[in-house]
């Protein structure tokens, strides 16, 4: 098995990254990695969802236990009851996560760059209908943070590509990228099933991996920027140092100004109907935060 620190930098090479792994302090200075303490300021984090909490704290043991399992972690609380932070009873967490502020600076002129985390579930973790999980966004300005909530306005402005846990724990991309004919037509290839949202983000890839409960599973996110009037542009996702969805042809941007700015480090259960809900009290649990500016 691929060792936690090649799972969370599934790339041959990059100009500068950053981790809260602790990996030997040999592969920090060699891969050119800043390494950052699990915590709000260093990681360049904003925007807070104020009603919810992510905490720092012990995660509970894996069922598959190893020397590589962090020792810290945010954990996000979904109450029974709980979806979307909109709800009456809001559940999970969300906040936007740029990095240290050396990769904000590169992000604003970089082409290509990686994000990625572990997650647990917790053992006996029920799935229900499904929910999110950070993902990768970007855009113009303020406009960046409007991909979202089925939101249709200025959307050749924004992206964003969270993921979405589903029913059994089937995973996918839920990609909201600039409408348009040529993006439609490559997200609904992807295999083994893909589905657009009737007002909505497209679910991209659906089952393409099984998450699992009591387990850490890490997940490393590649965007690739398309150049301005051409479809160039890629989405690749890997799971456990697996490629599991390689997405070419895309269409990020109709502007330079438009450019990666970190992770959508949001989560909950929904949807936004009851029949979404958490059944019982739940708890995940995130970390090993990393990213890398490639080009």
């Amino acid at each position: 098995m691929l060792s936690p620190w090649s799972q969370l930098f599934p790339i041959s090479s990059f100009h500068l990254g950053f981790t809260t792994f602790s990996p030997s302090p040999a592969s920090i200075d060699e891969h050119h990695v800043i390494s950052v303490r699990l915590a709000d300021s260093p990681l360049g984090i904003y925007k807070i969802t104020r009603s919810l909490t992510h905490e720092v704290v012990c995660p509970p043991p894996s069922l598959h236990p190893s020397s590589d399992d962090p020792q810290l972690a945010w954990q996000a609380r979904y109450p029974k009851g709980s979806c979307s932070p909109k709800t009456e009873i809001p559940g999970g967490f969300g906040f936007y996560l740029g990095g240290p502020k050396e990769i904000v600076s590169l992000l604003e002129g970089a082409k290509e760059a990686v994000f990625g985390y572990r997650v647990m579930f917790e053992k006996g973790w029920e799935w229900v209908k499904g929910g999110k999980l950070p993902g990768i966004y970007g855009g113009i300005g303020d406009i960046a943070y409007r991909c979202s909530g089925g939101r249709q306005n200025d959307r050749c402005k924004c992206f964003d590509v969270r993921f979405m846990w589903r029913r059994d724990g089937q995973g996918e991309i839920y990609a909201y990228l600039p409408i348009n004919e040529t993006n439609t037509n490559a997200l609904l290839a992807v295999p083994p099933c893909s589905k657009a949202n009737p007002d909505y983000g497209i679910s991209v890839g659906i089952g393409a991996w099984i998450f699992g409960s009591g387990v850490w599973t890490t997940i490393a996110q590649r965007v690739q920027l398309n150049d301005i009037g051409r479809a160039d542009g890629e989405l690749q996702l890997w799971i456990n140092g697996e490629c599991v969805i390689h997405a070419k042809g895309l269409i990020f941007r109709e502007d330079e100004a438009s450019h990666i700015k970190g992770m959508h480090f949001q989560t909950f259960f929904g949807g936004h109907e009851s029949d979404w809900a958490s059944p019982k009290d739940q708890h995940a649990w995130f970390s090993d935060v990393s990213g890398a500016v490639i080009r």
